[in-house]
């Protein structure tokens, strides 16, 4: 089993329960291909770097997840898929971004106590 980090931005015209909708959709395909869901963070409605398809925000999540390789294809086909997507990253996770990951997810929690 491989860590991976995936990171899509989606239309900023939806609802939050369309979000949430869409967020589901590719927990449960990851789910589906039994891989195991680290964690999801939702970072909410933020301004891109630059326009993409006349659009300036875009709704951010991240998911780490563990699973195969073959399952990325999967997931970003998925991603193609739906109209909703308008940018995606899938990265796999080396020793030391895991650490650091873990670290990360540490020091929010905290924060947020």
């Amino acid at each position: 089993m491989n860590n991976y980090e995936t990171v899509f931005i989606l239309t900023p015209v939806l609802s939050e329960s369309q979000v949430e909708e869409a967020v589901n959709k590719y927990v449960d395909l990851l789910k589906e291909k039994n891989c195991e869901i680290v964690t999801r963070e939702n970072w909410g409605l933020k301004k891109l770097a630059y326009p993409i398809q006349l659009k300036k925000n875009g709704f951010y999540t991240l998911i780490e997840w563990q699973g195969e390789g073959t399952v990325v294809a999967d997931l970003e086909l998925a991603f193609k898929r739906d109209e909703r997507v308008i940018r995606y990253l899938t990265t796999k996770l080396d020793k030391h971004a895991i650490d650091y990951a873990v670290t990360r997810r540490a020091k929010l929690k905290a924060s947020r106590a």
